[in-house]
């Protein structure tokens, strides 16, 4: 997962470089409608355009039969589960292209949530820095130092529990990108924390593991490490009319790339 991130964030580092972080709306509404017609031409490419079709027909030919023959009882109950079963074969057409679309969108959905979700904390601000460790991995919460960059300040001493976390509670006094330290035993793990200045990308989570994938903000965790997760709180960005923060700006992808793909499939003569 380190070398997938790296490579995904390299690549749209790049790719969002000339429309810039202070144009996140632009993005917000360019990308989504992106997505939206490269799932209609996927499902062109990939899904049974005539096995769609014919399961729309049968399934809109029982409506009828259940409108037409509405005081038969009988001929309603076999007709609806004639629609169920249909139902499952219309949907069972879906999988293919949804399969193909999944990845490819989990990737920039989760870029566009590391690059505009979220701004950096104001300086003079206070956060939680959460580090969560792996039960198995033979260290305990008092294995676990932090050591501080110039620029940031321990406002209170760190809370260490039995299920294998810790936090602190750090204060932001100088504006930055800068980087925690935090040592396990022997292995030392590292943590952004960017502070003031304009909206960029701003680093979130570390994870290891498939989940790493949607926090791209960072490197994934070693895989065989002893640390599991390593979070900070930071404040959602203010995107104008859209919504904010990582739901909303999940929720507003979701909503417009379907609008657009919705709009599109006739363009593109596409049966969904």
């Amino acid at each position: 997962m380190q070398t997938f991130n790296g490579i995904s964030s390299a690549l749209f580092d790049v790719v969002l470089a000339p429309f810039g972080h202070q144009r996140a709306v632009f993005d917000l509404m360019l990308w989504p409608a992106l997505m939206g017609v490269l799932a209609i031409l996927v499902y062109k490419a990939v899904s049974n355009q005539a096995a769609l079709a014919r399961v729309k027909g049968q399934i809109t030919m029982r409506l009828l039969e259940i409108r037409l023959f509405s005081h038969d009882i009988v001929q309603v109950l076999k007709s609806t589960g004639l629609i169920l079963g249909k139902n499952v074969v219309y949907l069972g057409n879906h999988m293919l292209p949804m399969a193909v679309m999944l990845g490819p969108f989990v990737v920039i959905l989760a870029q566009l949530v590391a690059n505009y979700a979220y701004h950096p904390s104001p300086q003079g601000s206070v956060e939680l820095l959460h580090v969560r460790l792996d039960p198995e991995a033979g260290v305990s919460s008092r294995d676990v130092e932090l050591s501080l960059p110039a620029g940031i300040s321990l406002d209170a001493p760190p809370v260490q529990t039995a299920d294998h976390q810790v936090f602190w509670r750090l204060r932001a006094d100088a504006p930055g990108d800068h980087v925690l330290a935090v040592q396990v035993g022997d292995q030392l793990f590292e943590k952004g924390w960017a502070v003031g200045g304009e909206a960029r990308k701003v680093p979130l989570k570390r994870l290891r593991g498939l989940e790493a994938i949607l926090y791209p903000g960072e490197s994934a965790l070693p895989a065989d490490g002893p640390v599991l997760s390593m979070q900070l709180d930071v404040h959602p960005r203010a995107l104008g009319p859209l919504p904010t923060g990582e739901l909303g700006i999940v929720l507003w992808v979701l909503v417009w790339s379907l609008a657009v793909g919705f709009a599109a499939k006739g363009l593109f003569g596409v049966t969904i």
